[in-house]
């Protein structure tokens, strides 16, 4: 379910110290409820997640254009990526969180791992059409029991960002987050755990 965006402002997220230049996408409800201590077994559920092995042919199909495409109009180039085309957000981290794990590795989406704490996870990726944070909270629902939430956070690279973040707004939020949620929330009912990464 998509939150307002006040589900993420209003809380108290490190996030916010490092992404001030960046514009709030979006804010969803994850279908994760949990106790105190399921934050970890969420992150390596999010890190797992491979678009080319969902359910959805839909998915399968905007993914498969959209890799090769970014081939194609070498969108993804090394060149553009974090640490070449941008710095890395790992610049801003304060000291604390510096010392902090990172977090795992993603097994199929291009994202790096920025910091990891005891409820709020972030990971970042860059291409030629912009700079983008995916950010996990574990929240409590108000009834003692948790659910995961998340947000995208992106700062668009000129105009070829802002015409490629409108073309594919329709496809993210009709198609992709929906089938993803969904996906989601059946491996999580069935218990299903990754394993863990180093």
């Amino acid at each position: 379910m998509r939150l307002p965006n006040s589900a993420h402002t209003s809380r108290p997220w490190r996030i916010h110290e490092l992404t001030p230049d960046f514009q709030l996408e979006d804010v969803w409800a994850l279908p994760t409820p949990g106790g105190p201590h399921d934050f970890g077994r969420l992150m390596q559920l999010v890190a797992s997640l491979d678009p080319s092995q969902s359910s959805s042919c839909a998915v399968r199909t905007l993914f498969a254009l959209r890799w090769k495409g970014g081939r194609l109009l070498g969108l993804d180039a090394p060149a553009a990526g974090v640490g070449n085309g941008v710095p890395t957000l790992r610049d801003r981290l304060p000291v604390d969180l510096r010392r902090s794990p990172a977090g795992p590795d993603f097994d199929a989406l291009p994202f790096t791992s920025l910091y990891l704490l005891e409820n709020e996870w972030a990971a970042e990726l860059a291409n030629r059409t912009m700079h983008g944070v995916v950010h996990l909270g574990w929240t409590p629902d108000g009834t003692g029991a948790y659910r995961g939430q998340m947000a995208i956070l992106v700062k668009r690279n000129g105009p070829l960002g802002t015409a490629y973040m409108a073309a594919i707004s329709p496809f993210r939020h009709l198609i992709v987050y929906p089938t993803m949620l969904r996906e989601m929330g059946r491996r999580w009912q069935a218990g299903e755990r990754t394993p863990a990464h180093p």
